[in-house]
């Protein structure tokens, strides 16, 4: 069975902008995202992205926009040497402004939809895997599968750390610092999927 990291996409990997992220022009990486991704691919982890894009729902920016950054976003990673193995996400909102995606679906972090769907197509051992985040939310869903479970500072991350008493495995201050945690777990890391 596959060990896998699951990121949140906003926040975690990209800066988050003062509005929901959808344009190329907002796809700025917080530093040493790509080197920390390439850390995990070099140790044998499975990288999956799961982020909640309700920004769809409330009709913000359209589905095909999504499809569009995350592929930009996959190519620029790439040519970094980061490889992106999977990209789930949920376009759904209960309170949704568009109809269709008005759905209190089972994918919508903090239920656990999208690790769930990911464990059935990518063969993923939840108990060797980790969950990073920067929303309570992001950490509720890696408990419900139970996955270890990291916090960053980075976007939502240090104001719900502030606010919140969040129960997670570690707090790190970005995305580097939580591979670097998760490498240190991990002492089969030359084991290859």
């Amino acid at each position: 069975m596959t060990r896998a990291v699951f990121l949140d996409r906003d926040g975690v990997i990209i800066r988050e902008p003062p509005h929901y992220i959808h344009k190329l022009s907002q796809l700025n990486f917080i530093p040493k995202s790509a080197d920390a991704i390439r850390l995990l691919n070099e140790n044998g982890f499975t990288v999956v992205i799961t982020t909640n894009q309700a920004g769809i729902a409330h009709g913000y920016f359209r589905e095909e926009d999504t499809l569009t950054f995350n592929s930009a976003m996959i190519e620029r990673l790439a040519q970094e040497g980061a490889r992106i193995d999977a990209i789930y996400y949920c376009p759904h909102h209960p309170e949704a402004k568009i109809e269709k995606y008005r759905i209190d679906c089972d994918s919508r972090k903090p239920k656990p939809g999208m690790l769930t769907r990911a464990e059935k197509e990518l063969n993923v051992d939840f108990k060797r895997s980790f969950l990073i985040g920067d929303k309570r939310s992001d950490i509720e869903a890696g408990k419900r599968v139970g996955c270890k479970t990291i916090m960053v500072r980075t976007g939502h991350g240090a104001e719900e750390l502030k606010s919140n008493r969040i129960e997670c495995d570690y707090i790190a201050d970005d995305l580097y610092d939580a591979v670097e945690y998760v490498i240190s777990l991990s002492p089969q890391s030359t084991e290859s999927n």
